[in-house]
């Protein structure tokens, strides 16, 4: 995006980290989402929502775990216990992952370089069935 404006997304991210943990999870995403769609990294507002999130991860859908990961990996933020915390909860309920969903959970954990085996082996098994639904570009990602 070509019109951005940094004052209000620190002035967003110092309103929200005070009130971080009465966020639900779908707020947290979002709320990283934006900020990195907007390529604007405010690093402590990414280690609030990672910490905020860490206790509710189980309260996360396949949608709010692949837009976190994604983001954090969008803005290279490090957050090693959110993405174990999040490969945990992903793995049961990976076959709730549409094929966008797996893509950008899979692409993130490789952008980190955040090695979990385990998740990697569930992501193939429920990928398998479902590649067709795979555009090029979660083809790609994945």
């Amino acid at each position: 995006m070509d019109h951005q404006h940094p004052m209000l997304f620190d002035e967003v991210a110092k309103a929200a980290i005070p009130i971080i943990d009465t966020f639900n999870s779908q707020s947290l995403a979002n709320t990283v989402n934006a900020f990195a769609k907007m390529d604007h990294h405010h690093p402590i507002l990414f280690d609030e929502v990672a910490n905020a999130a860490i206790p509710i991860v189980g309260s996360f859908n396949s949608q709010d775990i692949a837009n976190t990961v994604n983001a954090f990996a969008k803005m290279d933020h490090q957050h090693p216990i959110l993405f174990d915390e999040v490969a945990k909860l992903a793995i049961p309920i990976i076959d709730t992952f549409n094929s966008q969903d797996i893509a950008n959970t899979v692409n993130a954990f490789a952008k980190m370089d955040h090695q979990h085996p385990m998740l990697f082996d569930e992501v193939a098994k429920a990928a398998i069935p479902i590649i067709g639904t795979f555009n090029s570009q979660n083809l790609a990602n994945t």
